[in-house]
């Protein structure tokens, strides 16, 4: 019985940090909107790293929406099944933003010209 209570705070632990973190990320997220939609309209292109990155935004999202429910949660086996999604999609999340990171230094080490076509949607209009 003494081991599972140990076992608990080191639990609620996790899903303080999968909270704490995934809201940041969120964060980050939204900043990095913003000075891509600078680049882009400095440049004249349009990119889908920002569309990217507003997902991600959203799995952090979910990522700490459901770790914040785990925290609430009374149950431990409900606790446990929640904190589990969670992480998934948090490891989901960092992952994507690894990818469009790649994405996001290529795109500037080669130049607005030669922007891989994962990355370039088309130059923008503007009237």
């Amino acid at each position: 019985m003494s081991e599972r209570k140990l076992q608990l705070p080191l639990e609620e632990d996790l899903c303080i940090h999968i909270f704490t973190v995934s809201a940041a990320m969120v964060g980050v997220c939204l900043t990095v909107i913003g000075l891509i939609r600078i680049v882009i309209t400095l440049q004249n292109v349009d990119t889908l790293a920002d569309d990217l990155l507003a997902g991600d935004a959203l799995l952090y999202l979910t990522s700490c929406i459901l770790s914040y429910s785990a925290l609430r949660t009374r149950k431990v086996r409900r606790m446990h099944r929640v904190e589990r999604v969670a992480d998934g999609i948090f490891l989901l999340a960092m992952v994507l933003m690894v990818a469009i990171c790649l994405f996001i230094t290529y795109a500037l080490a080669t130049g607005s010209a030669s922007l891989p076509h994962a990355l370039v949607a088309g130059p923008t209009l503007q009237g």
